[in-house]
């Protein structure tokens, strides 16, 4: 190989490289951000004037804590953008969405790592030591949903009611937003 076809074949690697690098860098739990293509980070319904329906899903690298304190930040920010003091939560739940995800060569669900044909055998399974068995880890995806009633005013005395100027104010240091 001459210098010249060197240097073609250098060019595309070191991109593909770069790309790969950035993209696994990138990869972390899910930033607090609107729910997008990936459905992952908060979205909200207006129910009635003064009560919405918010939710936070986060993807596997986003533990539950922090699901559930973006949900409370966003119902707080809601909740000064519509010009109101507190929110009360009418109805909270968390989701956990646990799989089991097999990767690794054992494409057949069995100790069969691939088949061949043999003309007078037929087809014949073989398993292979240097590609090794599959292998198994648990997926854990949670999603935290409330609907809140929004007021003016000091908060009640009720456990559930929450000022918003303190929850953002509070939880405004643990907020992780997508990198520009």
């Amino acid at each position: 190989m001459n210098g010249e076809a060197k240097m073609n074949l250098k060019f595309p690697v070191a991109a593909a490289l770069a790309g790969l690098l950035a993209a696994c860098a990138s990869y972390g739990p899910t930033p607090y951000q609107p729910a997008g293509g990936s459905d992952m980070g908060y979205s909200d319904t207006r129910i009635e004037s003064d009560r919405f329906r918010v939710s936070f899903r986060g993807n596997s690298l986003t533990d539950r804590e922090t699901v559930e304190n973006y949900l409370l930040y966003r119902a707080a920010e809601l909740t000064l953008q519509n010009g109101y003091d507190h929110f009360t939560i009418a109805d909270r739940d968390t989701d956990r969405d646990r799989q089991i995800r097999s990767s690794g060569p054992n494409y057949y669900g069995s100790r069969l790592d691939y088949l061949y044909f043999h003309p007078r055998h037929g087809w014949i399974g073989a398993y292979s030591p240097v590609w090794g068995p599959s292998t198994y880890r648990e997926v854990t995806r949670y999603e935290a949903s409330a609907e809140i009633v929004l007021g003016r005013g000091p908060k009640s005395s009720d456990a559930n009611a929450f000022d918003a100027r303190e929850v953002s104010k509070n939880l405004a240091g643990s907020v992780a937003r997508p990198a520009q």
